[in-house]
């Protein structure tokens, strides 16, 4: 019997992944647990293990196509039977769509057949848009312009229904000047090679010769695809902002007390970054300020009974925040042990989806990157984000005298419409107090 094989949804706010490497090839024996294929989900490269057992019939979506979840992949039963004729994923239109098209989409596809049903006693379909005009080109044409390395889409043809004709792209040339241009043979098949206009080369190159470092240069700036990560960062940070009236309340704190505290502990074998205690001085601050770790659609308002701690990690493909579950039932080692192993992975690629979602509140702490203030977008479905500082040596008032002290700031972000701002402003001196307080370490340590 033909099974097929699904694209998994790997999370809550998933709704299309793409196939980034496939581990077997059509024909190939299939156990039970063997690893099909690799996914780039919106943070994460996933592998997808097979449920059944048989003969990989048949692939339907190759590398690099991102589909919606449930949709149809590849086919698995005994060797030699017919597989369905493949058609394009049922939720491909729905994935290209807007993104308030496409949450509307499940409730459109459940009423799909009632609505053709009493379609036509409504009104006429609506007419389908005129596709693109169909680009048309004689074979000697053709010829002449791969021969010129152009590209012949830019020309404008004179022959039936458009059609461009050797004389058209004959045009082409003497109006840019194309005998005149000069070109190295080496830059002139690498360009050739990756489809770049020599005319437009010479366009950025002026009366210059074309050399194959120009190519290269040219290779180097032609648009490219983003990752999948930077797409959904790009979106979500989008809507954040764009939904989330963003506010912002700087505080410098002393961390005499804390460093001291953390070298006492280090120096005993502990290992705790200083990201550890802001992130305990955090969840302690949030148990007394019930809006920050809320959330909000603009008409109701959802309190959240436990501290689940997204911490920021940047890879080299960007940013992912793996979230620290029930942060508020952990003491201090605990929660720097669970943040290491969070972010070990983090940097393996093997974070599970559950380890990026849920989080209530988050930091981000750029510390490590000689930076002297910042703000944080806050993440969708929180109400504030912590951004994190240098710490930085500075002269500083104390009493009558003026002493060095090592200094961070930090920059709350909020969500203006469930948090004013003195709340904001009590809710990060409050942090900032219990990161002075060297009785408080010495106690949650003892």
């Amino acid at each position: 019997m033909v099974t097929p094989i699904v694209m998994p949804k790997f999370g809550q706010m998933t709704e299309d992944s793409a196939i980034v490497e496939w581990l077997k090839k059509e024909g190939d024996t299939v156990a039970k647990g063997d690893v099909l294929f690799l996914v780039e989900t919106d943070k994460s490269v996933m592998e997808v293990e097979s449920f059944s057992e048989g003969t990989l019939l048949k692939i339907a979506v190759g590398v690099g196509v991102s589909v919606p979840v449930q949709s149809v992949v590849a086919y698995l039963g005994e060797k030699g039977e017919k597989v369905p004729v493949t058609a394009a994923p049922a939720r491909a239109a729905a994935a290209s769509a807007p993104p308030a098209a496409r949450s509307a989409a499940p409730s459109a596809r459940a009423a799909a057949p009632v609505a053709a049903a009493l379609a036509p006693a409504i009104a006429p379909a609506a007419p389908s848009p005129a596709a693109p005009a169909r680009f048309r080109i004689s074979p000697r044409a053709a010829a002449l312009a791969k021969e010129s390395v152009i590209d012949p889409h830019a020309i404008v043809g004179s022959g039936p229904d458009g059609r461009i004709v050797e004389k058209d792209v004959k045009a082409h040339l003497a109006a840019h000047d194309y005998a005149s241009l000069r070109v190295s043979p080496a830059a002139k098949a690498l360009a050739a090679k990756e489809g770049l206009d020599l005319i437009a080369l010479r366009a950025d190159n002026a009366d210059k010769r074309i050399e194959s470092a120009d190519v290269e240069r040219a290779i180097a700036e032609k648009p490219k695809a983003m990752s999948k990560m930077r797409q959904v960062i790009a979106q979500r940070l989008t809507q954040s902002v764009v939904t989330a009236p963003h506010f912002y309340v700087t505080v410098e704190v002393d961390m005499t007390e804390t460093l001291a505290h953390r070298a006492r502990l280090n120096a005993a074998g502990a290992r705790y970054t200083v990201t550890d205690f802001i992130a305990q001085a955090s969840v302690l601050a949030l148990k007394e300020f019930a809006a920050v770790n809320s959330a909000t659609d603009g008409k109701s308002v959802r309190w959240h009974s436990r501290v689940h701690l997204g911490v920021a990690v940047t890879l080299d493909q960007g940013l992912v925040v793996p979230v620290i579950h029930d942060a508020d039932e952990m003491s201090l080692s605990e929660l720097s042990a669970r943040a290491k192993q969070l972010v070990d992975k983090a940097r393996a690629g093997a974070l599970a989806p559950d380890e990026m979602s849920g989080s209530t509140f988050s930091i981000s702490n750029m510390g490590m990157f000689d930076v002297e203030n910042f703000t944080a977008i806050i993440n969708p479905g929180e109400s504030a984000i912590l951004a994190v500082s240098s710490t930085v040596n500075k002269p500083v008032v104390r009493g009558e005298a003026i002493v060095v002290r090592p200094i961070m700031k930090m920059t709350l972000s909020s969500d203006h419409r469930l948090i004013d701002g003195a709340t904001a402003a009590r809710f990060v001196n409050s942090i900032k107090t219990k990161l002075e307080d060297n009785g408080l370490w010495s106690a949650l340590t003892s």
